[in-house]
Formats: C-alpha cells, sequence, structure tokens
C-alpha cells in the first residue's frame, strides 16, 4: 500500500460507531477470538468510560478511522490499527504521540498471542515486566513498560 497522510485527531462521539468497528475487527484477528462484549457495550465503554481516564486519538486516512489509542501520562490502554492499515506507520505515529505526552515512563498490556503488537512493542523500546494478568478474554497477558531514555 502507498503511504498516505495519516491525520491525528481527538476522539469525537461522531466517529464512535466506525471506531468499535475497526476496533473490534483488529482485536478479534489479533488474537482469534470473538468480542465477548456486544457492539453497544463497547461503544459505551468507548465514549462514557475511557475518556474518564485516557486521552482518545484517532488517526485517520481520507477521513476513514483507521487506528486508535487510547492513553495518559503512565499508560497505554488501548492501541488498535484497521487490519488492513497495519504496517505502514500508524501505530508507529499513535504510540510516538502518546511516548511525548508521557511522563517518561508508559506501561501497556498485550495479550501472549499477539505476537506483531510483541514484535512492535520491543522494537519501540518496550521491556517485559510482568505475565499473566487475568482478562475477560482469559488469555495470558504481556506486561511491558518504557523508560524515556536519559
Amino acid at each position: 500500500m502507498r503511504q498516505k497522510h495519516i491525520t491525528i485527531t481527538p476522539f469525537h462521539p461522531d466517529y464512535a460507531q466506525e471506531t468499535v468497528n475497526m476496533w473490534r475487527e483488529s482485536k478479534e484477528t489479533a488474537i482469534d477470538q470473538k468480542e465477548k462484549h456486544s457492539v453497544d457495550s463497547h461503544l459505551f465503554f468507548l465514549t462514557h468510560i475511557l475518556p474518564e481516564q485516557y486521552q482518545i486519538d484517532l488517526a485517520r486516512i481520507d477521513g476513514r478511522v483507521v487506528g486508535m489509542a487510547a492513553y495518559n501520562e503512565t499508560e497505554i490502554s488501548q492501541l488498535y490499527i484497521h487490519v488492513d492499515y497495519q504496517g505502514v506507520g500508524i501505530g508507529q505515529t499513535l504510540l510516538d504521540k502518546a511516548k511525548t505526552q508521557s511522563s517518561g515512563r508508559l506501561t501497556l498490556y498485550t495479550f501472549e498471542v499477539n505476537r506483531n503488537a510483541q514484535r512492535f512493542y520491543e522494537k519501540n523500546g518496550f521491556m517485559i515486566i510482568g505475565r499473566g494478568k487475568e482478562n475477560e478474554e482469559n488469555l495470558p497477558d504481556i506486561k511491558y513498560e518504557w523508560r524515556l531514555k536519559e
């Protein structure tokens, strides 16, 4: 795919349905498991729960939502890229923004089965600091940490 211009914007509820559709497909593909929550529940989480603790950014190409990240100064809660747009720099763009907004330290969890995410985070300086977090999917997790080099 030819590289197109990525626009990063703050989340707006007008994009909630498109964001949730992208998020669900990306996650289901990454872990080979259907999403446990209903679409309505996922929409409520995105629009009412997640914004209470995290900044949510959308990555858009030609107006289409192709990625999202939810993060604060110390943690990345969610980072998902549309399955058709992985490997073209969108995740990198979102991660770099989260790093610049961070306190100099970020933690995140990824599923052990998601090898692509592991390679991505390790390439970006994240180190494994734990394993085995319980989650709704009943899948082993890896906890990663990134620290700003001084």
